[in-house]
């Protein structure tokens, strides 16, 4: 048994942009189709506690699917302590073994934590994009997703990739590896939040 990946650089991303989130930001559009940055939010803790049951190979109260119905008062500091654990769950090599369950989908554990991973990098640009803040996932990271993303891309996953990402944008085969995971999961890599000052506009 062997821990393929570790999430703890993705879930750093997230944690920090999170702490730069302003009240004023929660309305602001993302690049997610018809998603606030508030709507963003409450996915991410649902998934963080979705992922983390999944690595325990525990059942998870929610479907893992959604959001919270509302945003807590203490969101941040909630979804630093999610983010932590998912970590340390996907750090036990037996996380890594045999299926694991999240969002009503089973699939095998090993690809489940490359889509936890998949999951914290899209949305942590999700989120620098949408707030205006900077966006700097490690390599390990977007390759992982990237894997990931191309293997869904391929003809014949329009169905697999039904929920879980929009239309591939067409990227220049030669893109950073980033832009060509963001291609791949449906996203242009150009986007960015006509309410966000210019000099706030970093990726």
């Amino acid at each position: 048994m062997a821990v393929e990946h570790d999430l703890g650089s993705a879930a750093d991303q997230v944690a920090r942009l999170a702490e730069g989130v302003r009240e004023e930001y929660l309305d602001l559009p993302t690049p997610c189709s018809e998603w606030t940055v508030d709507d963003l939010l409450r996915h991410l803790l649902e998934l963080t506690g979705a992922f983390t049951a999944a690595a325990r190979k525990e059942p998870f109260p929610g479907d893992g699917s959604g959001r919270p119905p509302q945003l807590p008062a203490s969101w941040q500091g909630r979804l630093t302590d999610q983010l932590d654990a998912l970590v340390v769950a996907w750090r036990r090599p037996d996380a890594w073994v045999g299926e694991a369950e999240a969002g009503g989908v089973t699939m095998p554990a090993a690809l489940m934590g490359a889509v936890a991973i998949d999951e914290l990098v899209l949305h942590g640009w999700d989120l620098a994009r949408a707030t205006g803040q900077s966006f700097e996932s490690d390599p390990a990271s977007v390759k992982a997703s990237l894997e990931f993303a191309a293997e869904m891309s391929i003809p014949g996953e329009e169905a697999a990739r039904e929920g879980l990402y929009g239309p591939v944008v067409p990227v220049s085969a030669d893109a950073p590896d980033l832009d060509r995971l963001l291609g791949y999961a449906g996203r242009d890599p150009l986007w960015s939040s006509d309410e966000i000052s210019g000099h706030d506009r970093l990726r």
